[in-house]
């Protein structure tokens, strides 16, 4: 949970400070601003997710440094939805194909979550 919380928030950090470079990682072709057209959103939308990665990567944080066990659980269903959700979106065409990585990661973080809960409830119960 810290691991991934510091990744979300490092990640957020180059989302507000050099958006093209999370494009760029994200697997998408940066635009120059002198050919962006007016109506043009991208930086804005990037701007918000990434204050929002920041923000969620401080509650993973947070949540692991009080061993919060409940908001650990919650988040394997929704990790798992987001995973979907991503692999569609490259699937359908509407995300270039280095995106499929968010979408693996998020859903191998879910995997390894959920693995860790059940083995620490097994291992508590013997």
């Amino acid at each position: 949970m810290a691991v991934f919380g510091l990744l979300a928030t490092a990640l957020g950090v180059v989302g507000l400070v050099a958006p093209d470079t999370l494009l760029t990682v994200m697997g998408f072709a940066p635009v120059p601003d002198a050919r962006r057209v007016e109506g043009d959103h991208t930086l804005v939308f990037l701007t918000a997710s990434s204050m929002a990665a920041v923000n969620m990567g401080v509650y993973y944080v947070l949540a692991a440094l009080a061993d919060w066990k409940a908001f650990f659980r919650w988040t394997v269903p929704f990790r798992l939805l987001t995973c979907a959700v991503f692999l569609l979106a490259v699937v359908s065409g509407r995300a270039p194909a280095g995106f499929l990585g968010v979408g693996l990661w998020e859903g191998l973080g879910a995997v390894v979550t959920g693995a860790a809960l059940r083995y620490e409830r097994r291992d508590a119960a013997a």
